[in-house]
């Protein structure tokens, strides 16, 4: 590079001989000194990227609005919002937006966009400056922040709270929900009193329909697995509906006559269910969406989407009816790499087409250089979703330094408790609060492990669940699926061991290659969810034989 480009990067003039000597020993350690957007460029030089150089600046510009200026001060409005701001933690603070992050957010789309980044690259905070700038932009529009679960809509709420606290007529306008309620809820206005199905209801139905079927070799996982993801999902009516759905990647084909079978039983189920007066979800949000599409005005004028990466057929349905044909109707924030709950299907299928409209951010404000780089192994470096779109975690920096990861395998579980509860008692000593740390294991079966090594530790924890939210002056015991959207200073993953990551009673059931291979992946996808909750720290253990995937995590 040029004196005049490293310049143009923000390289201050007496640090370019420092610059020239640097190796990738001591380039984190030289990224400390410089300026920020400085730092940043060389990172991504060093990975591989080509950082965009800042755009000229007109002279005249106000000096709080010049981008370097916003990387660095937030200017108060008024003596309440300065207040308000002295009262939170730094921690807590969500005024900061990166000038990348800023001009996604305050961009115009003509149709769909997505946010697509990494773990980490600040997708959940844009999606909320993004709802919070359109609800302000517009002053008479109704905006909808959603996301797949309930638990993560709790936490995009209080976030919420704390940025437009001094807004109250945002705050009347701006709702929070996740999918599954608000489409309820819109289902209810739309279509009347409605019964929805639930598992208990639908699993009886698909036994009893299964009974006498001799010819039929289809375990119980498989039904219910065909009648979610395919013949409900999809809303399937008819057999030649089911003969000819695509099947995503399977590359074992199920005989027509192995298809005529199932469909006899599945509409055994859909005729159990209408003599019962009961319409799964995907059916409530199927006929909500068809009922939407003949308005002329939408329940909302905006959407904005958290996750988006898990949302399900029905819920994509949806969300196209209710924007998705507007400019900047609909605004997805997801990463690919963390797609753990949902099989993947086309959005463009669904009239939700993101092509050209998607951004990826590539600056980690949240994990430490040597977590990202870690964990980023278990993934590939590019991934695609099934419309082509394609997202790439080449160019990837993180901003700071932390520890490296210890990664450990042990030959027994006592070994292990006993180790990981050394390594809490060193964070205690280090000045770490239980609050900021995380405990996590695969599944409902490993977290005794979890609870034996906190407790050896002595040290006060909650477990969560569906319903319980993290508290002040706790470490946080959990499954990895739980610990979506959680962050923390210090995280250990334990129980990584064969059979348990990937969980064994989930792949002994798979027949089809493609099948298997997508349940692979999303165990990976798993592993690197927990492991990218760290910021500063991180511990991963298991006991012989360690899982599959450590050897990745180790390279």
């Amino acid at each position: 590079m040029s004196d005049d480009e490293l310049l143009g990067y923000g390289v201050p003039a007496e640090w370019l001989d420092d610059v020239r000597q640097v190796n990738e020993d001591g380039l984190l350690d030289l990224a400390d000194h410089l300026p920020q957007e400085a730092a940043e460029a060389l990172l991504e030089l060093a990975t591989g990227g080509t950082p965009v150089p800042a755009p000229a600046v007109p002279a005249d510009t106000p000096p709080f609005e010049h981008p370097d200026a916003q990387r660095r001060f937030r200017l108060m409005l008024n003596k309440d919002e300065f207040e308000r701001a002295l009262e939170y933690p730094w921690e807590k603070w969500l005024v900061f937006l990166h000038p990348a992050q800023r001009a996604l957010i305050e961009r115009d789309f003509n149709g769909p966009a997505r946010a697509a980044g990494s773990a980490g690259t600040g997708k959940t905070i844009c999606a909320l400056h993004r709802a919070v700038h359109l609800a302000r932009r517009h002053p008479d529009a109704r905006v909808l922040l959603t996301t797949f679960s309930e638990t993560l809509a709790a936490a995009l709420q209080l976030r919420l709270r704390r940025l437009i606290s001094n807004e109250p007529r945002i705050a009347e306008r701006l709702e929070v929900h996740a999918i599954s309620n608000i489409g309820r809820r819109i289902g209810e206005a739309q279509l009347g009193a409605i019964k929805i199905a639930g598992k208990g209801d639908i699993k009886p139905l698909l036994a009893d329909a299964a009974q006498g079927v001799t010819e039929s070799r289809f375990t119980p996982g498989f039904l219910w697995e065909e009648w979610d993801n395919v013949v409900d999902a999809w809303q399937l009516k008819t057999w030649e509906d089911y003969r000819d759905v695509r099947r995503l990647g399977r590359k074992t084909r199920l005989a027509e006559t192995q298809r005529q079978i199932l469909w006899g039983m599945f509409e055994k189920v859909r005729a159990g269910l209408n003599q019962s007066g009961l319409l799964t979800e995907a059916g409530v949000f199927t006929r909500t969406a068809e009922q939407l599409s003949t308005q002329r005005r939408a329940p909302f004028d905006f959407v904005v989407v958290d996750e988006a990466q898990d949302l399900a057929v029905p819920e994509l349905r949806l969300l196209a009816a209710l924007g998705g044909a507007r400019a900047n109707g609909l605004f997805f924030a997801g990463d690919l790499g963390q797609r753990i709950f949902r099989q993947p299907f086309s959005w463009k299928a669904l009239g939700v087409d993101v092509r050209g409209r998607s951004h990826t951010l590539r600056i980690n404000y949240r994990t430490s250089h040597q977590i990202r780089r870690q964990a980023d192994r278990l993934l590939p470096p590019e991934l695609s979703d099934v419309d082509g779109n394609k997202e790439s975690r080449r160019g990837t920096v993180s901003v700071f330094n932390g520890a490296e990861p210890v990664i450990k395998i042990f030959k027994m579980k006592a070994e292990e408790s006993a180790a990981v509860a050394n390594w809490l008692k060193e964070l205690l000593v280090a000045g770490f609060e239980p609050r900021e740390i995380g405990i996590f294991v695969r599944s409902a079966e490993q977290v005794a492990r979890a609870r034996r090594a906190v407790g050896q530790a002595n040290m006060p924890y909650i477990e969560l669940d569906d319903n319980v939210q993290t508290r002040p002056d706790h470490a946080a015991v959990c499954t990895m699926h739980l610990a979506k959207g959680l962050e923390f200073r210090a995280v250990a993953v334990m129980a990584c061991d064969d059979e348990v990551i990937p969980l064994q009673a989930r792949i002994e059931n798979i027949a089809d290659d493609a099948d298997l291979e997508d349940a692979y992946n999303t165990e990976r996808h798993l592993l690197y969810v927990a492991c990218t909750r760290a910021r500063d720290r991180l511990m991963v253990t298991g006991v012989e034989p360690p899982s599959e995937f450590l050897d990745d995590l180790r390279l």
